[in-house]
């Protein structure tokens, strides 16, 4: 299975604007994949005296896509450490004192979107612990209403993935899927950083992705609610500052702190606007310990109320739900 589509559209050669970037990219550094696995000892569980604790990236897809990605990621991203199906994924989170996980999947071509999100509203359904997302992909027939219907169906937002479906933030293919999510008030997750970043992606993610690109979303579509993830790896300095700017910007942690790829931890993006940041994991997709991101936040010792947003409160602020 490949993980991009078998024609991808072309970035639009917009009039540039000043690159926000301040830092050697990742590809300047020489870091590329395929990365190794790591051996780290893992927790038993969640310690209960800490808040509660939300997983806000954890990838959810029929067992069938779940094999293929996890075959792709051996060969051309990392190990995967955790080859659970979706039942297994959630009774291993949710054992270990995860109070709720935020469901993710994307469709890598047109065509796929609708059963991926009938499944996932299933899921979302049986276990109310779930917050489930929907996907689309960009530019398919119908694809305003490929949302709708997964909005109808329970789902709380939309994951999209540049790297994988092959656009770029500012592509005029997205603008009626910006739309449709600000008028449902849904949230959307877009992998719009440029790392981390296989060879193998039927696209560059360099040409595709930068931080400027992700501000044009913001100024046009005021009302949208962006969730980055990777905090925006590997324009840490770039993002920072949009946080600083747009007030329905929020970014994940997902595999940026644990100190896996090696780069310094990016404190300032973490400290600028704490209450608009998400714990993630990618749980199962992850080549080390499940609670590598979790000890790393924590080793952090920010203070109480950011941690309790951070490890959960932010991410239920984000999509509208109560505790359970």
């Amino acid at each position: 299975m490949t993980l991009g589509p078998d024609a991808a559209p072309a970035p639009e050669d917009d009039v540039p604007v000043p690159c926000l970037a301040s830092a050697p990219s990742w590809r300047e550094l020489g870091i590329s994949m395929p990365m190794p696995a790591l051996a780290d000892e893992e927790g038993p569980r969640v310690d209960p005296g800490l808040p509660p604790v939300v997983d806000a990236h954890v990838h959810l897809f029929p067992d069938r896509v779940f094999e293929a990605v996890w075959r792709w990621f051996d060969q051309h991203g990392w190990p995967i450490r955790y080859k659970l199906h979706t039942p297994h994924v959630l009774s291993f989170l949710l054992s270990r004192g995860v109070e709720r996980v935020v469901a993710l999947h994307y469709a890598h071509k047109a065509g796929m979107a609708r059963a991926l999100n009938a499944y996932v509203a299933e899921v979302a359904k049986a276990e109310p612990r779930v917050i489930g997302l929907a996907t689309v992909f960009p530019g398919e027939p119908g694809a305003v209403d490929i949302l709708e219907e997964a909005f109808a169906l329970g789902l709380k937002g939309v994951k999209l993935h540049c790297h994988v479906q092959c656009f770029s933030p500012d592509a005029p293919q997205l603008h009626e899927l910006y739309e449709a999510c600000a008028r449902a008030g849904r949230p959307l997750v877009m992998h719009a950083g440029r790392e981390p970043a296989s060879p193998r992606y039927p696209c560059d993610p360099y040409t595709l992705c930068a931080a400027e690109r992700v501000e044009r979303v913001l100024t046009d579509h005021p009302t949208l609610k962006l969730c980055v993830p990777h905090l925006g790896a590997d324009e840490f300095d770039a993002y920072a500052r949009l946080l600083e700017r747009h007030d329905t910007l929020w970014l994940d942690t997902t595999m940026a702190v644990g100190g896996y790829f090696p780069v310094p931890l990016p404190r300032q993006v973490l400290e600028v606007r704490p209450e608009r940041i998400l714990y993630g994991t990618d749980f199962p997709n992850i080549p080390y310990a499940w609670d590598r991101e979790f000890k790393a936040l924590v080793d952090l010792k920010p203070a109480e109320d950011a941690l309790a947003g951070v490890l959960g409160g932010n991410a239920l602020t984000l999509y509208g739900v109560d505790r359970c």
